[in-house]
C-alpha cells in the first residue's frame, strides 16, 4: 500500500527585523476560454522587507508585478510559497491562515492603496476614508478629524468632503484612497501606483506622506511607474520579466 506523504508546514521566519517575508512564490493562472492553457505568472519569487524600508515591484506589463502585488495582500491565492507576515508579535502565513485572521491582518496590520475606490453611493467621502479606523474602535469624530488633516494635505477640496466620492474625477478617487490607508498605521503598506492620476502638486504630498511613514518605520511595497517618485521614496527594486 502506498504511504500518504504530507508537504511538511510552512516555517515561519528565522529574520527578527523583518516586517514582511514573501518566499519561493509560485502562481500561474488557467486560460478556460483558450483551450485551459496554463499560463505561470510567478515562479518563486522571494522578497523580505524590513521596517522604513519601500521596495519597488518594476517591470513590462504582463511581467508579474500586478500578481505579486495581489498576492501579498492574499486578493489571489498563490499555488505554493509562503507570505509571511509579522502580525501582534509573531508571524503568521497569509496563504495557510482563515478569512477571519485575514480580515484582522488586514484591519491592523497589511494596508493596501489600490488604483480604485469602490465606494457605497451617497455615503460621504471623509466617512469613506475614515472607515478604517472606525473599525479599529476609534471614535467617529477622532477618526474623521485626523482624514480632514489628510484631506487638507492632499489638497482635497472642502467643499468636496460631505459628498459621495461616486462623481469624483479619478485623481480625486485616489486621493480619497490615499487617506483612507493613511488613517491607519499599519506596519506594512502595498501601493499599487498611488499617484498615477496626480498632478506634481498632489504628488509631492503622496511623496511625503509616504516618507513619514517610512520615517515611522512602516515597510513599505509598491509599483510606480513615475520614475521620480519611484527614484525618490524607494529603496531597492525587485525586477520582474
Amino acid at each position: 500500500m502506498d504511504t500518504l506523504q504530507l508537504s511538511p508546514p510552512p516555517v515561519a521566519p528565522t529574520n527578527t527585523t523583518a516586517l514582511l517575508q514573501a518566499d519561493q512564490l509560485h502562481k500561474s493562472f488557467v486560460l478556460h476560454h483558450q483551450g485551459s492553457v496554463k499560463l505561470p505568472v510567478l515562479q518563486g519569487v522571494s522578497l523580505t522587507v524590513n521596517p522604513g524600508e519601500c521596495v519597488a515591484l518594476q517591470g513590462p506589463s504582463g511581467s508579474g508585478n500586478s500578481t505579486f502585488m495581489r498576492s501579498l495582500y492574499a486578493n489571489y491565492r498563490v499555488d505554493s510559497g509562503s507570505i509571511w507576515v509579522r502580525h501582534k508579535g509573531g508571524w503568521v502565513d497569509l496563504p495557510q491562515i482563515e478569512a477571519h485572521r485575514l480580515i484582522d491582518v488586514r484591519q491592523q496590520t497589511l494596508g493596501y492603496v489600490s488604483q480604485f475606490l469602490r465606494v457605497i453611493p451617497r455615503v460621504p467621502a471623509i466617512e469613506v476614508a475614515a472607515e478604517p479606523l472606525m473599525e479599529l474602535g476609534v471614535e467617529a469624530d477622532v477618526a474623521q478629524a485626523k482624514v480632514r488633516d489628510l484631506f487638507s494635505r492632499l489638497n482635497l477640496p472642502e467643499r468636496l468632503w460631505e459628498l459621495s466620492p461616486t462623481t469624483f474625477s479619478g485623481g480625486e478617487k485616489q486621493r480619497v484612497n490615499i487617506a483612507r490607508a493613511f488613517s491607519v498605521d499599519y506596519p506594512i503598506l502595498l501601493l499599487d501606483e498611488p499617484t498615477s492620476a496626480l498632478d506634481a502638486v498632489n504628488r509631492e504630498g503622496v511623496m511625503q506622506l509616504i516618507e513619514e511613514r517610512k520615517a515611522q518605520g512602516c515597510a513599505m511595497v509598491g509599483i510606480f511607474h513615475d520614475d521620480e517618485v519611484r527614484e525618490r521614496v524607494c529603496d531597492r527594486t525587485l525586477t520582474f520579466g
